[in-house]
This record gives C-alpha cells, structure tokens and sequence, in this order.
C-alpha cells in the first residue's frame, strides 16, 4: 500500500481533505492509499519523516503550507524542504476567515476595524498554534490596520474555536472549513474571507484584499511531496494520478462541502510556488520576531 502521511491529527482541516484524496487515488490506482497521521511541531514530524523515508514512491506527504513557515520560525529543523523533499503536485487550498464573536458590535471589516481600534487592548484573538498560518495571518491583519490585540495560542483550531464561540475571545483568522459550522449556525460571524477572489461557497462575503488590505491572501494551501530522491517516473505518475484525482466530480464535490478549493499543478509549478512561500513568508515571520525551538 500507499502510506499518505499527514502531519496534523485526525479530524482536523488538512487531514479532511487528505483522506478524500487518498479514497480516490485508492480507487484510481487500483491499490489501497493508507492515512497515517503523525502530528507535532506545526507539521515538522511528519515533514522530517516522510524526508528520510525510501524514495520509492510508497511513503507520500500530504504537506500544507506550513512547510514553507516552518524554516523561518524553526532553529533546528532535521529537514530542507527544498533538499530533502520532491514536490508532486499542489492540491487544494483552505481559505481563512475573518471571524467575530457575537458579541463584536461589528458586520463589516471596517466596522470591526473601527471597534477594534476605539477599544485598544480590549480584544484578543487566537490562533491554531504560534506561528501557524492562522496566526501570522491574523498578526498581518491587525499590524496592517494598527490593531492592539493580544494572541493566544492553541494546540490547533478546534479548542482556538471552542473558546471564541465561548466568547474567551474576540475573533480569529481561521480557516474556513474550522469555522464553517459556527456560521453557519449564527454562533459566529464571518466578515471576510483572505483568498484572492471570493469563495464560491460564500459569495456575499467580501475578500480582506477588497476591503482593507489590497493584494493581501493568505489561505492554508496543501500538496503532496516525496522524498527527494524519488525517481522523476514515480513522481510524474503520482501528479498525472493527483491531477485526474482533483478533476473528478465526486472529489470537487466533497472539498466543496468543506470549503477547499481544488487546485492541482504540474511538479515544477509546486516547486516554484514553494520557492516565492519560502520567501514570503521569512519576511513575514522575520517581521513578527517569533522562533520557535
């Protein structure tokens, strides 16, 4: 069999679509696509695994964007993304969303800009982990629009979500399949979403980038990745079977219904997107001043 390793637990945002993914390629392939989860260090167990597995095409990462913070915020990472690992093909993408409490006297990105900022120090907002995309997001957004908030930290989106529906917190830059039954059902509002365009699955719901931030996005992207000596034959199967995968009708269907927007990539594509993430994103986290042992 296949091993898909995804590097974040059970249940949560990337190992949702994963597992979608890998009933597919099962499928398609003729042979079964087993997901072993090893979470920790904001993906980095996972990442340093599948790095120094044999390079054979039967041990895959199901990789998110985090692979390209990780080498910003890290002092001893055991792994090069660029050296160690072969990209295959970029998957999906998960939106974040701007989200309040209730309780936030606010229904627009403005209006919650100005109440955030008539109320210093008053709001704190959480994230999915210090220096996960949720936070460093939510941090560009309140630097960007001058907002004192404090962040607090969680092990992953679903406490983050408990307490801000709770009302322990104020708002959030989650991603949107997290958050998606809490507004759904009015626990939360949704102001914005950070992708380049709007999502299909919210249209009345503007982008950060057309309201405050202009070009801003930020979404938690997904792909899969080799180890670094898998031979080229291996990896273009793996992407001609990951491409057919995301042009499928069931498989669009199911990302849908979490909020993932299908992508798919030839190897070389990824491999350049991963080199201006890379980039990106030591700016950012350079700006920010965190590291993380």
């Amino acid at each position: 069999p296949i091993t898909l390793v995804v590097p974040f637990p059970p249940g949560g945002p990337t190992d949702q679509v994963a597992r979608v993914l890998a009933q597919k390629l099962g499928e398609q392939m003729g042979q079964s696509v087993v997901v072993d989860n090893k979470p920790g260090a904001n993906g980095n167990i996972g990442g340093a695994l599948v790095s120094k597995a044999a390079a054979d095409g039967y041990t895959v990462l199901y990789n998110t964007s985090s692979i390209t913070l990780s080498p910003a915020l890290y002092k001893k990472l055991t792994y090069d993304v660029q050296k160690d690992l072969a990209p295959v093909a970029l998957t999906a993408v998960v939106p974040l969303a701007l989200v309040v409490h209730p309780s936030v006297p606010a229904n627009t990105v403005r209006e919650f800009v100005e109440y955030a900022k008539a109320n210093p120090d008053k709001l704190s907002y959480g994230s999915a982990g210090n220096g996960n995309v949720t936070h460093l997001a939510a941090y560009q957004f309140t630097k960007h629009q001058g907002i004192n908030a404090a962040h607090v930290s969680y092990r992953g989106s679903a406490p983050a979500d408990v307490d801000l529906v709770a009302g322990q917190i104020q708002f959030m830059t989650d991603t949107i399949n997290s958050v998606m039954p809490f507004v759904n059902d009015k626990r939360l509002k949704l102001l914005a979403v950070t992708t380049a365009k709007r999502m299909s699955l919210y249209p009345a719901v503007p982008t950060l980038a057309e309201t405050v931030m202009p070009g801003f996005e930020a979404g938690a992207w997904q792909g899969v990745m080799v180890p670094a000596k898998t031979p080229d034959a291996v990896v273009q199967r793996l992407n001609a079977e990951i491409n057919k995968a995301l042009q499928s009708d069931d498989v669009r269907a199911k990302l849908a219904v979490q909020g993932a927007e299908p992508l798919g990539s030839t190897s070389e594509e990824y491999r350049n997107y991963i080199g201006k993430e890379l980039q990106r994103w030591a700016g950012v986290v350079k700006s920010t001043g965190i590291t993380l042992d």
